[in-house]
């Protein structure tokens, strides 16, 4: 076990090549939908990993940006021999290339501010110092250390959960550099996330002449928004509720087709299942339209199992002998965390930078508290592993 001490006073030491590292990725803007602005991205990132050490690969995908793997530690054995912790998170932002014009680099009052620092290239920043400290005071884990960095969680993860579920299933837990809620709070618990369409046919008819002979699929996707909004029970944290909905081809014809878009977050599992039946199970309320609903749960819920609070004790202890408090809390937003805990894989998310304004204007990190979140991750990794050898 390294001394903790040691990590911290390391990572102090490295405050200039840290914030030179996030602002290097920063300064590469890599919107999920340009392929060719986050493979920039991906570049700087896999050199700056290999110069520290790490065996890089890049997961090539056709229709998104690239993926990276990066190993550090024991040799690589795909057949599971050696264990392995993994530091997840994505470099792709949700802002458009030309933002950085509009909210460009900018270090004052204690913090850095720019497109994509929060959420979340300053945590990317934090694993890759996490991961020098560890092999620069001698401590590196026994085992296989893998970072696995995606270019697609702002859109859903389509082209990375694969790679997610095969790196998570081979470790022992999963570290999610995502940011932390505020005031440094890690992330126990998150809510699944889906997405649902409805779709109402019905007949058409000349609205002027002889409405009655016509079935308004407006008309019925009316009665099945107000069936969808009894669905939201907040207290259970169930949320339910119509984002979008169309219909109508011409303004004198009863409309034959109608949509509308929900968006669910659900805090476990079976409220999941719960749900998905519910919206199945819509009926027309007139006979003449019918009522379709496709879509689903994407993103599974990340519950507070006996392995999140397993991780959450040992960080917060770890916090303790530093001489700070680490609470911990929920979100209703999902992250690819929820993935890796939806298999069993013990998972701590919301390592990463102490901050405010993700996807907002006033995006910025706390500098101070940078250097410190990498020597809790990099602590968190050694602990982790020391508890695996003694189990």
């Amino acid at each position: 076990m390294p001394r903790l001490y040691d990590l911290q006073n390391f990572c102090r030491g490295q405050r200039a090549w840290l914030i030179d590292t996030i602002e290097a990725l920063v300064r590469l803007e890599s919107p999920t939908h340009d392929k060719a602005a986050v493979d920039r991205c991906g570049r700087e990132l896999a050199s700056r990993m290999e110069a520290i050490g790490a065996r890089v690969t890049r997961l090539v995908r056709a229709g998104r940006g690239d993926h990276l793997r990066a190993e550090f530690g024991a040799a690589e054995d795909r057949g599971g021999g050696t264990r392995q912790i993994l530091l997840l998170g994505h470099f792709d932002t949700v802002w458009p290339v030309g933002q950085l014009e509009r909210m460009p680099l900018a270090r004052r009052d204690g913090s850095l501010y720019g497109p994509g620092v929060f959420d979340m290239k300053a945590g990317i920043a934090i694993g890759l110092l996490a991961a020098r400290a560890l092999r620069e005071t001698g401590a590196s884990p026994a085992g296989r250390l893998v970072m696995l960095w995606t270019s697609d969680e702002e859109i859903g993860s389509g082209t990375s959960r694969e790679a997610i579920e095969e790196e998570a299933r081979r470790s022992e837990a999963v570290l999610v550099l995502e940011p932390s809620l505020p005031g440094g709070a890690l992330k126990t618990s998150r809510k699944g996330c889906g997405a649902y369409e409805i779709v109402v046919t019905g007949i058409a008819a000349h609205a002027g002449i002889e409405p009655q002979k016509g079935a308004s699929a407006l008309q019925e996707l009316a009665h099945q928004i107000l069936r969808i909004n009894a669905l939201q029970d907040l207290e259970r944290g169930v949320l339910v509720n119509v984002v979008q909905a169309a219909g109508g081809r011409r303004s004198n014809v009863i409309p034959d087709e109608a949509r509308a878009s929900i968006d669910v977050r659900v805090p476990t599992v079976d409220a999941a299942a719960a749900l998905d039946a519910a919206l199945r199970g819509l009926r027309a309320v007139d006979p003449r339209t019918r009522v379709i609903v496709d879509g689903g749960v994407d993103r599974p819920p990340l519950e507070r199992s006996a392995g999140v609070e397993r991780l959450y004790r040992q960080a917060k202890a770890i916090a303790r002998e530093l001489g700070q408090t680490l609470a911990e809390g929920h979100t209703g937003g999902g992250s690819d965390g929820n993935f890796t805990a939806a298999l069993g894989v013990p998972t701590m998310d919301g390592l990463g930078a102490i901050g405010d304004g993700a996807h907002a204007l006033h995006e910025h990190v706390d500098v101070e508290a940078l250097m410190d979140r990498a020597a809790l991750v990099a602590a968190l990794i050694s602990r982790v592993q020391a508890t695996e050898e003694d189990a």
